[in-house]
């Protein structure tokens, strides 16, 4: 079976051919990262036209890399929210094209299930497990059960812990995206200013007061005229937030009783979280698994996953030419 994904829910424009929903014959990713540098963050007008302009080459170079023709596709994975809607109607009307052209059937894919099946594409994971899902825009708990059907229990009231990171750095001056430049700083300081740690019962977040909390040590900081340590805010930022996200993490997965944990997102690429989460849940006999830094960041070989998972374990998931009725996330409130 050959699974053609195609992933424009931001700023990457992305298509995988994956063989047999494990084999990933190609995983061809345009970034704009360096374009939207300029702005601080991402331009949704600017980032749906470098969609359209690059989307037909990006198709090309995916199936030339799989050595395979459109004719051998059986079926289309495109993701369909969440995202920028702009960016999303390429990826979308893109499939419907491909699709009316040659007789391909569309799977629609909701983003966050994709990037919790990019660890399917590397390791050997049987449901149940836990998900803790971090990236620029979400921040959740989701417990999959052994049907693979997905109980979200936990959320961000505010901020996503990505977007924490991008304002964070946005206030030290330090450039975008934040999260990989924090945690690279994170690394040459010291765990010694205070932040206090916000009282949000269950498995939901909040990130805003820590945010803020920063926001008003530089400000301080900056208006007695006293110089501080980027490293140490950095340093102090970070353990906070990686504190919080496997209290919480830890706890979900062993009130479900399962023994796996997975994490997904732009932000399952941070160092602190990938080796502080897996000490503390070998502590629990709780095994922890990330994908790899190729398939953190948003890519379509997680979106083929998605769909080839979709195709295994439920019915009437094929969406018709005008995609209608597929607005519903199939994640439940448990």
């Amino acid at each position: 079976m050959y699974i053609l994904g195609i992933e424009t829910s931001c700023d990457e424009t992305s298509i995988s051919v994956l063989k047999d929903g494990k084999e990933i014959l190609s995983n061809i990713i345009s970034s704009q990262i360096d374009i939207h540098k300029e702005y601080g963050g991402v331009v949704p007008e600017i980032a749906s036209r470098h969609h359209i302009k690059n989307i037909s080459y990006i198709l090309d170079e995916a199936l030339e890399k799989a050595k395979i023709k459109i004719k051998d596709i059986d079926y289309i994975a495109v993701t369909y929210a969440p995202g920028l809607i702009g960016a999303l109607l390429v990826g979308i009307s893109f499939a419907k094209g491909l699709s009316y052209s040659h007789n391909i059937p569309i799977i629609p894919v909701h983003h966050i299930k994709g990037h919790i099946y990019a660890s399917f594409l590397e390791y050997d994971i049987r449901a149940p497990f836990i998900s803790l899902v971090v990236s620029g825009g979400h921040t959740n708990i989701v417990y999959i059960d052994e049907n693979h059907k997905f109980y979200n229990i936990g959320s961000t009231l505010d901020d996503a812990v990505g977007e924490s990171y991008d304002k964070v750095a946005r206030v030290l001056n330090l450039g975008y995206p934040g999260g990989p430049i924090i945690d690279k700083m994170a690394k040459l300081g010291k765990n010694v200013i205070s932040i206090p740690e916000p009282k949000v019962e269950g498995y939901d977040f909040s990130f805003s007061g820590i945010k803020t909390s920063v926001i008003n040590y530089v400000n301080k900081m900056n208006m007695k005229k006293e110089e501080f340590s980027k490293e140490d805010l950095a340093t102090s930022f970070q353990k906070k937030v990686v504190d919080i996200l496997c209290k919480k993490v830890i706890v979900a997965a062993k009130e479900k009783k399962v023994n796996q944990i997975i994490i997904a997102g732009g932000v399952a690429a941070n160092s602190e979280l990938r080796s502080e989460l897996t000490n503390r849940a070998k502590k629990e006999n709780i095994n922890v698994f990330y994908p790899s830094l190729k398939l953190c960041t948003d890519n379509a070989a997680m979106i083929a996953a998605a769909g080839y998972y979709k195709l295994k374990y439920q019915n009437d998931i094929f969406a018709d030419l005008n995609l209608n009725g597929i607005a519903s996330l199939n994640i439940e409130k448990d």
